[in-house]
């Protein structure tokens, strides 16, 4: 166990650093950071000392081991458009996304699990069709199109929901919140639907695909012959065996949903991190890109970390192999 996670910790740095190396080539190879924070009229010999002191003229591997120390306190540089260190942004749009994305996470379990448990179990049910028949339109519809709709339907004809931003928020420490105020609930509804929906889709098709191959197997077949009750093999043997992929794909598809939520949050006007980079893109604001993409990567490999330990606790096949590996050796 101790060496499995090492093992991933090791990986995980070395993906970081990947990321870090990448997100470090924007602020040498994309544009001349001098002219973002500079005007036309500063002259050559200002400009040459602005650039020796911020240590653009060091060698490259001096350069990306201070990106990569200040990386690690969480420090980017200043934005060029707010004029503002990067973290304090990021600080400040944080809570929105990740309040966004982990109600659209949690909609999209709650929904999608119970849904396919239900196609699996009723293949040929009339509602195990329309139920298939929507994933398959919420599978193919691009999300911006879902969110136009939305708007268009309950935000412009019915007037019932918000059509952009975050409503009212309450303010707790540094974190903010519309949970706790109606606006804030009713402007959520919406942008978490949007970004539901296609990872919805997928849960309910993979927890069908997976249910209906795990009650073709030989224990299952067991299980009826001893005369075991069709709840207690649906929801004790199949439903626990299926679940076990599942917890892979979701926790990969948490990470999806916080870096994709750059469209829903566009399309709703969203004040979050998805928004600033989109808006930072347009302005060319190099530390900002590189803050949301090492921040990205971040969360990836802290929920991957996270689903890989999940799964070695609940396969016991790993558990097995891995010992079977060490006395091997």
């Amino acid at each position: 166990m101790i060496a499995f996670i090492i093992r991933r910790f090791l990986q995980s740095a070395l993906v970081m650093l990947t990321v870090g190396l990448i997100a470090f080539g924007l602020f040498r190879y994309v544009g001349d950071p001098i002219n973002n924070m500079v005007g036309q009229d500063t002259s050559l010999q200002e400009r040459e000392a602005l650039r020796e002191g911020l240590g653009l003229n060091d060698p490259f591997v001096v350069q990306f081991g201070r990106f990569v120390g200040n990386a690690v306190q969480g420090e980017f540089g200043i934005s060029y458009r707010h004029r503002r260190p990067v973290e304090d942004l990021i600080a400040e749009r944080l809570p929105a996304t990740l309040e966004l994305s982990i109600i659209a996470a949690l909609i999209a379990l709650l929904v999608g699990v119970p849904m396919g448990v239900y196609t699996g179990l009723h293949r040929e049910g009339f509602l195990s069709r329309v139920f298939m028949t929507l994933s398959l339109i919420g599978v193919s519809l691009p999300t911006f199109l879902i969110g136009i709709l939305l708007i268009l339907l309950f935000g412009v004809v019915l007037q019932w929901l918000p059509t952009f931003g975050r409503g009212d928020v309450v303010q707790l420490g540094w974190w903010s919140t519309g949970l706790l105020t109606t606006g804030g609930i009713k402007a959520l509804i919406m942008p978490s639907i949007t970004l539901a929906l296609f990872q919805m889709t997928l849960i309910m098709r993979l927890v069908r695909s997976e249910m209906l191959e795990v009650l073709r197997t030989d224990y299952i077949k067991f299980a009826r012959a001893r005369g075991l009750a069709n709840r207690a093999i649906n929801f004790g043997h199949a439903l626990k065996n299926t679940l076990v992929p599942v917890i892979t794909i979701t926790g990969l598809q948490l990470g999806s949903i916080i870096a994709f939520a750059i469209i829903t949050e566009s399309v709703f006007q969203w004040p979050g991190m998805g928004l600033l980079f989109i808006q930072a893109i347009n302005e060319v604001d190099i530390p900002v890109m590189s803050a949301y993409l090492c921040m990205i990567a971040l969360f990836f490999v802290i929920i991957n970390l996270i689903v890989d330990l999940l799964y070695y606790a609940v396969d016991p096949r790993l558990r097995i192999d891995s010992t079977a590996v060490g006395r091997h050796h």
